[in-house]
């Protein structure tokens, strides 16, 4: 299938159980093995006319117009691994089924599905394939197992969960994998079949490269009350942590293999692209605006920056890691002083007219031009009058190391 499908959409997420001990099982030999899984993955897949959205690491997301196509597909990739003869233990994947009406925007998909179908995926087991009661209502005939209602974190209710019965196969499985084990999805203590919401704690996805850092912050976010779901020590690793286990934060060390240049830069960007309800928190060793500038382009909104010396006072740091999960910013003062400190020498928001003032406010909101343009009744060529007239008055003109828009919202939170 060369575009994705419209309309409604049956999507199929896959992620293989425990691939970090079969990486430290396999060595060497585990690129072959994903080569191998994602050949089947993808051959089953094709087979049916599944479009594939993306695959990251040992991870799938696949799109199907039918269910039925999306469910014998996951059938075959079950079959395909359990008969494969791998080098070492078996490789067991767990799948979500969800079906909806997703957005499509330049061949992605957006829209409170696509963290439907990941989260169901998360709190399975390797062999096991899960079922919303959208995709069992869309099929035609399938034998399930109705596993009970349960309450999936960050879905607006309660969601009854059914389990694909196979024939010929052991279909029990442990029950499903609650928020005290890494990566799990639902949160609470199961109630009378149902889960219900824990106390609230905010969990975080971490990666830094150095082992020792990454378990300190750990242990220190642990301490002070969040979750930790997921250690990561490359970006990419990060980014299937984050769809998979979809975190309140990600905390994101700037400079991360291979290169050890901006990997975890262009992590946390495609976070906030992508995850846009997941907040972003990175480290640094040394203040670098244009680093900040480029994470802070579009607004200041669930985004922190932060050099690693700040770690060391845990109340400040816990408090910035849970301002930024709450949708707040963090910026380091060395950072806002380089910023803007050489720049203010009186209270330039004064200048502004009215429209310009409610113009940037909702610039600091982190809101776009033509969402600034909805809410104030005029059209998108008078919200970039008014910006231009903003950047004017506040002194900001045009330079290459500098966003003027994220400078002109701390100007303007300044105040």
């Amino acid at each position: 299938m060369a575009t994705p499908p419209t309309g409604t959409v049956t999507f199929l997420f896959t992620d293989v159980e425990d691939s970090t001990g079969l990486v430290r099982e396999l060595g060497d030999a585990y690129i072959g093995v994903i080569a191998v899984h994602r050949q089947l993955v993808r051959r089953a897949a094709e087979k049916r006319s599944g479009y594939e959205i993306d695959c990251r690491g040992d991870e799938f997301f696949l799109a199907f117009a039918r269910a039925d196509d999306a469910v014998e597909s996951a059938i075959a990739i079950q079959r395909e691994h359990e008969t494969h003869q791998w080098p070492g233990r078996h490789v067991r994947v767990r799948m979500g089924i969800h079906t909806g009406e997703p957005a499509v925007e330049e061949d992605d998909y957006v829209g409170i599905d696509v963290h439907h179908v990941a989260r169901l995926c998360s709190v399975g087991h390797g062999g096991q394939v899960l079922l919303s009661q959208a995709t069992l209502d869309a099929l035609e005939s399938v034998d399930v197992r109705d596993l009970g209602e349960f309450e999936l974190r960050g879905m607006p209710k309660t969601e009854r969960i059914f389990q694909l019965v196979r024939a010929g196969v052991d279909n029990d499985f442990p029950p499903l994998r609650l928020s005290s084990e890494p990566g799990a999805g639902l949160q609470g203590e199961p109630v009378g079949g149902t889960l219900r919401k824990g106390e609230g704690k905010l969990r975080v996805a971490l990666a830094d490269d150095a082992v020792l850092l990454r378990e300190g912050i750990a242990r220190l976010l642990s301490e002070a009350g969040f979750e930790v779901v997921g250690q990561s020590g490359t970006a990419e690793d990060l980014l299937l942590k984050v769809r998979s286990y979809a975190p309140d934060v990600a905390v994101v060390d700037i400079r991360m293999p291979p290169s050890q240049t901006d990997e975890g830069l262009r992590a946390a960007q495609e976070i906030r692209s992508k995850h846009p309800g997941v907040g972003v928190l990175v480290l640094s060793q040394h203040v670098e605006p244009s680093y900040a500038m480029e994470l802070l382009a579009e607004s200041a909104e669930g985004v922190g920056y932060l050099l690693k010396d700040r770690v060391s006072d845990i109340d400040e740091f816990a408090a910035a890691v849970r301002r930024v999960a709450e949708g707040g910013s963090a910026l380091d003062p060395a950072l806002v002083t380089q910023l803007v400190g050489r720049r203010k020498r009186s209270n330039p928001v004064d200048a502004l007219t009215p429209r310009e003032r409610e113009v940037l406010e909702l610039m600091a909101e982190g809101r776009s031009n033509q969402a600034i343009g909805e809410r104030l009744f005029i059209t998108p060529r008078a919200v970039e009058k008014h910006i231009t007239g903003i950047f004017a008055k506040l002194g900001l003109p045009p330079a290459p190391e500098d966003h003027r828009r994220v400078l002109a919202v701390l100007v303007f939170l300044r105040a």
